[in-house]
């Protein structure tokens, strides 16, 4: 059997207290179950926002998504998501990528490096992360064990190898970066490219205990009863796409509640994607199509 749907919104728009607080109890009453925050220069800082985000809430659980391996080092990290995990009463998912964004590093003063380089980085985070959280010695300790969840987003061959190995969340992004470009821009995957990407994590899965649960990052949501004329608009950023091809891409959801939900559910029974993640403006139009797909 197929793992049940869980449902995820990245937070990206600084806020007061009280503002974040409100945002965070609305994901709540829209039955989210998980609070993510990204880690971008310009969005809010991931783990004091994860622990607001907690007191704030009782149900979900609170996550990053994702830090950029490279603005962090491997002990200082261990010390902030052990003490997240503790303060959030052990609801602490923690998210980790490569980096795609030239231009943050640049501005925070800290080397780029090429994919390669940005990829072995990774590794040696998470496996520190492993060795450092896993042990007892460790303090502060999680209150998960050995340590929170992890997931890890990325598309490439060595990504999802490190991802097979590791993780408990495999996220897939359903695009590629555009090489060279320093904004990070992205290009949609088709679904014969995603299918393609899921084929191979799995070889590199095939010999875990546990399978991972796959999670997909939506990029919009748009609830309409005109497919077509939603998704015209859309065309001028993404060109090399015809209408019906735009219509057919993994991470754009237009159409109505029903049209969206069955939607998901064909992805979930295609790739496997049974963790879907929303970012923050489509948090609202999302709510109705949780409402549909909880239902029996």
């Amino acid at each position: 059997m197929s793992r049940a749907f869980r449902f995820g919104v990245n937070m990206v728009t600084p806020a007061s207290g009280d503002e974040w607080r409100k945002r965070c109890r609305r994901a709540e009453e829209l039955d989210y179950d998980v609070i993510l925050v990204a880690d971008h220069l310009g969005v809010p800082s991931p783990f004091p926002s994860l622990v607001a985000a907690a007191e704030a809430t009782v149900r979900p659980r609170v996550g990053t998504f994702v830090l950029n391996a490279g603005f962090w080092n491997p002990v200082l990290l261990a010390r902030e998501a052990a003490t997240t995990d503790a303060l959030t009463g052990g609801r602490l998912e923690l998210g980790l990528g490569a980096g795609y964004v030239q231009a943050e590093h640049e501005a925070a003063g800290l080397p780029w490096g090429s994919p390669g380089e940005r990829v072995d980085h990774l590794r040696r985070v998470v496996e520190e992360l492993d060795r450092l959280l896993g042990s007892d010695e460790h303090q502060p300790r999680p209150v998960q064990h050995p340590r929170p969840p992890l997931l890890i987003g990325g598309n490439g061959d060595r990504m999802l190898k490190l991802t097979a190995e590791h993780a408990q969340i495999a996220a897939f992004t359903g695009a590629r970066s555009v090489p060279g470009h320093p904004g990070g821009k992205l290009q949609h995957l088709t679904p014969e490219e995603l299918d393609e990407r899921v084929a191979t994590y799995h070889r590199f899965a095939a010999g875990r205990a546990e399978p991972a649960e796959l999670n997909l990052l939506i990029q919009m949501v748009t609830v309409t009863d005109d497919r077509r004329a939603a998704i015209r608009p859309v065309l001028e950023h993404i060109p090399q796409f015809t209408e019906d091809e735009a219509l057919d891409l993994p991470l754009l959801l237009v159409g109505t509640v029903r049209e969206i939900a069955d939607q998901v559910r064909a992805q979930r029974d295609r790739y496997g994607f049974t963790y879907i993640t929303v970012l923050e403006p489509y948090m609202e139009a999302f709510g109705p199509v949780i409402e549909e797909l909880r239902k029996p």
